[in-house]
């Protein structure tokens, strides 16, 4: 009898040592796309995290911040991820001390967002900057700091009167229509609504408690844009591209200006135009561009005149926290 087990035994080592590992993988490759397309992105991100990370509340940052959503659909239809996105950064001089900063970014979506509204949050509080895009459950947002807190009122001011939006939609046919450049003025959310845009004025959120609105009086505002305002006589019932260009008022002295993604965006290029930054009377500036991100076209650090600035080609994915900033100073001879 002894040649039964023997072979029984040259059997499962042969198993262990050829099959097994290739039957796993096959039907990991075969059921595996299967099964993940059917779970929420959101927990498979978590579970992703956990054994790699550790757990902790503190891995919602990056889920978030990686799905730009909250991943609450199996097929992923609830998150803003822009395919497509090329950002415009011009600075004008008012005065020796002030200067106009005017963002225009567009976007192009993966899926259709499903909203009609678009949000624009203006602070003058770090704490408030570095945790609105986290806290924020809105999909169509943009976030615009003042460091400058004496300014905060007229910035917000000229953001309200300089917003025009483009977008390219679908309305409630499914037909896909575009809306010329519209400067609609945002309405702003009263102080009693804000907690239905921010999560921590709900409730606590690591590392912030609950925060309360009446203490952010002076350091936030939130504006509002019905997007099937822009529409002409159709109903916005979801968003395939947009196109958001806004003025801000900042302080020169400050030396930089930035911009930082508000969702996952595979981001083309980002250019720069200070040719105006200079007023008379004013010391002329040269300029260095600081990209924060995974990685860029950006070629040796070095400082340069306005009309030295060209295009930053970024051709990879920012995520929320990657941005670019301009720094400048007093040429120096």
């Amino acid at each position: 009898m002894w040649p039964l087990p023997a072979l029984a035994g040259f059997l499962l080592g042969a198993y262990e040592l050829f099959l097994h590992q290739r039957l796993v993988n096959e039907m990991g490759r075969i059921s595996g796309p299967g099964i993940v397309e059917h779970l929420l992105p959101s927990e498979v991100l978590r579970t992703f995290l956990s054994r790699i990370y550790g757990s902790g509340q503190q891995n919602d940052d990056v889920v978030s911040g990686v799905l730009g959503g909250s991943g609450m659909h199996p097929k992923g239809d609830d998150l803003t991820i822009s395919t497509r996105t090329r950002v415009r950064l011009e600075l004008q001089g008012v005065d020796t001390k002030t200067y106009h900063l005017t963002t225009t970014q567009s976007h192009q979506f993966r899926h259709s967002v499903p909203v009609d509204r678009f949000v624009i949050f203006a602070t003058s509080n770090a704490l408030l900057r570095d945790t609105i895009s986290a806290a924020c459950r809105f999909p169509l947002f943009e976030l615009y700091f003042m460091p400058d807190a004496s300014l905060f009122l007229d910035s917000v001011d000229d953001i309200r009167d300089s917003t025009k939006i483009t977008i390219d939609y679908l309305d409630h046919d499914d037909q896909r229509r575009s809306a010329e450049p519209s400067q609609i003025p945002p309405v702003e959310v009263r102080f009693d609504q804000w907690a239905n845009y921010l999560t921590f004025f709900r409730e606590a959120m690591a590392p912030l408690p609950k925060l309360s609105p009446l203490d952010h009086m002076s350091d936030l505002r939130i504006l509002e844009c019905d997007l099937s305002g822009i529409a002409d006589d159709h109903v916005v019932r979801s968003i395939l591209g947009l196109t958001v260009s806004s003025r801000s008022l900042q302080r020169t002295n400050d030396g930089f200006a930035y911009w930082q993604s508000p969702y996952p965006s595979y981001v083309d290029t980002i250019s720069f135009d200070a040719t105006e930054l200079a007023v008379d009377h004013s010391p002329g500036h040269e300029f260095r561009i600081m990209p924060f991100t995974f990685r860029s076209g950006t070629e040796a650090a070095q400082w340069l005149r306005a009309d030295q600035l060209g295009d930053l080609d970024v051709r990879s994915w920012m995520l929320p926290g990657h941005g670019v900033a301009l720094l400048w100073r007093e040429a120096r001879r």
